[in-house]
């Protein structure tokens, strides 16, 4: 059976759609198992080996269609549900099976905090768009896969950070999904030890600012007992930035791709979040993780995806999150 899967974005979407794609090539007889994406996500798709063939949004959607039509498919399972893979299955006309977004179910909940949201991970709705084909949960998690030379040495990193360190990944497609800087420097205060911030080229300049302001704490009390910070947002691709969340102790996230990649790689994680919530069903699967955020805000949820900035002018869903991390000490009593 050739199974074609359908997701065009983002990466923690796609790193969530793992577990059906590891289903199908394990329980389904002789499947073939085809990735349909955008060639931003190659990195992701290509080395995972449960993925025969990938195929890639690099033209028009009739371009597609026309080189999809060639592999004759048995069946789609469309775990993105929207118009333009309706479109392709329309045009394929081959049977399929497509994940419920629940969309009515987050609105209720975003315009009237009105809840009748299941309390199911979306990593569960995906596999029940499988079902069809006999698919079951493995109860494996995710899956992220490294090619060996993304792989990065601690060795090549600064000093005081072989050791052991917290990865942070302080970016987020929306900026209301993302920590202040002044919260994120706050949050580094509390965590009290060696940090690496990720994040892409758009997050350096946060970093920078964070980094600079431990710097400049430690100049001034002419100590290095506060938190040890290196900025490796923009400095590392999607992979490499995969590597060093997979060699830390602890992960820190705001609602973002690394969160998911974290998971992937069972760490335990504290996940943040601001106008989006945990209930729609995106927070860190089959991993131990902790929630920080102000429970009972009255605005919240204000999105299902994010803002420029805070509709209320207030960014209480941020600015309010206390950090109360009770974390173990370090080995040297910190």
């Amino acid at each position: 059976m050739k199974i074609l899967v359908l997701r065009f974005s983002s990466i923690g979407d796609i790193v969530l759609t793992t577990p059906v794609v590891r289903a199908l090539k394990q329980q389904v007889p002789g499947a073939q198992v085809h990735y349909c994406t955008k060639p931003a996500y190659r990195s992701i798709i290509e080395p995972n080996p449960y993925v025969d063939k990938a195929h890639y949004l690099t033209g028009s959607l009739a371009e597609l269609v026309a080189e999809l039509k060639q592999e004759r498919f048995d069946f789609i399972v469309d775990l993105h549900n929207n118009l333009r893979t309706s479109i392709l299955k329309l045009r394929l006309g081959v049977k399929s099976a497509s994940f419920d977004k629940l969309n009515w179910q987050k609105w209720l909940l975003v315009n009237a905090k009105i809840d009748v949201l299941p309390r199911v991970h979306i990593v569960e709705r995906y596999l029940a768009a499988a079902a069809p084909l006999g698919v079951q949960d493995d109860r494996q998690g995710l899956d992220y896969f490294i090619p060996p030379q993304d792989e990065v040495d601690l060795a090549t990193l600064p000093a005081g950070f072989q050791g052991g360190y917290v990865a942070f990944a302080i970016g987020a497609q929306h900026a209301t999904k993302r920590l202040p800087t002044e919260r994120i420097i706050a949050l580094c205060a509390q965590l009290n030890r060696p940090i690496i911030l990720l994040g892409g080229p758009e997050d350096e300049t946060t970093g920078h600012v964070v980094e600079q302001a431990f710097e400049q704490q430690s100049k001034e009390i002419h100590s290095f007992t506060h938190s040890l910070i290196y900025n490796a947002c923009g400095r590392y691709s999607l992979n490499q930035s995969a590597s060093l969340v997979r060699q830390a102790q602890l992960v820190v996230s705001h609602d973002t791709g690394l969160m998911h990649i974290a998971a992937a790689f069972h760490k335990e994680i504290f996940s943040v979040w601001g106008n989006t919530v945990p209930e729609f069903g995106m927070y860190p699967y089959r991993t131990e993780f902790r929630v920080l955020e102000v429970p009972g805000l009255p605005c919240r949820p204000c999105s299902k995806i994010g803002y420029a900035k805070c509709p209320q002018g207030h960014f209480r869903c941020m600015r309010d999150i206390r950090f109360d991390l009770d974390l173990p000490p370090t080995h040297d009593g910190r």
